[in-house]
C-alpha cells in the first residue's frame, strides 16, 4: 500500500514543472510580439510626420488667354485639399522651398475636395519622397507654347528650421522635365489619377 501511494508523487511533480516551463515559454513568446508590434506601431507612425501639412501638390499654371491658377495639395491625414485661381497664393521660390507659416496661408485658401486618400495608400507613397528628393531631374524641353505649366512635387519638413524643401517630379505643359528616381512614376501616375478624378468631378 505504501508503495502505491507513493507512485505518483514524481509524475506529479514532472507535471507541475512542465506546465511551469510551458508558462514561461508562452510568456517569453507574449513579450516578443508584445515587443514587435510597439516598435512596428512606432515605425508606422513616424512615417508620416504630424507636423508636416503638406505633402504633395499638383500646380497648374497658364498665363495664355487669360490667367488661370489651380490645383490641389494633400495633407498629412490624407485629406485632399483644392484651389482655384486664389488670391494672393505663395508659390515656392526656385528651390521649391516655402516657409511654415506660407504653407498655412495657402491652406487657408484650399477648398476640401471631400476625397481622403486611404492612410495604406498614403503612407506607401510617402515612403517614396525620400529617394526622390534625393535624385536629379532632366533638363527642361520646350515643347509648347501657351500650354502653361502642370507641376508635380512631394514635400519635406524641417522641424528644426520649420521649412518645406520640395522636389520636383515630373513638370508638364510647355516646358517637359523629369525626376529621374525609379519611384517618380510611380507617385506621378498615382497623383494624374487623383487629379484627373477631381476634374471629372
Amino acid at each position: 500500500m505504501l508503495m502505491i501511494l507513493f507512485i505518483p508523487f514524481p509524475f506529479l511533480k514532472n507535471t507541475i514543472h512542465k506546465r511551469q516551463l510551458m508558462k514561461i515559454t508562452l510568456f517569453k513568446i507574449f513579450f516578443i510580439l508584445f515587443i514587435i508590434a510597439v516598435f512596428t506601431g512606432c515605425k508606422k507612425n513616424t512615417v508620416i510626420n504630424e507636423k508636416q501639412a503638406l505633402l504633395f501638390q499638383v500646380d497648374y499654371v497658364n498665363y495664355a488667354w487669360g490667367y488661370q491658377h489651380n490645383g490641389f495639395i494633400i495633407d498629412n491625414e490624407g485629406k485632399v485639399l483644392t484651389y482655384r485661381n486664389p488670391q494672393e497664393w505663395i508659390f515656392p521660390d526656385q528651390n521649391f522651398k516655402l516657409s511654415g507659416k506660407q504653407v498655412h496661408d495657402n491652406l487657408e485658401k484650399c477648398v476640401f475636395s471631400g476625397k481622403i486618400i486611404p492612410s495604406g495608400e498614403l503612407i506607401k507613397y510617402v515612403r517614396y519622397i525620400k529617394n526622390i528628393s534625393s535624385s536629379k531631374v532632366t533638363a527642361q524641353k520646350n515643347v509648347a507654347a501657351d500650354a502653361g505649366s502642370l507641376e508635380y512635387i512631394c514635400y519635406q519638413f524641417s522641424e528644426t528650421s520649420g521649412t518645406y524643401k520640395g522636389s520636383l517630379i515630373k513638370m508638364e505643359g510647355d516646358f517637359t522635365c523629369e525626376n529621374l528616381n525609379f519611384y517618380s512614376k510611380k507617385v506621378w501616375t498615382w497623383l494624374r489619377s487623383i487629379n484627373d478624378s477631381i476634374i471629372k468631378k
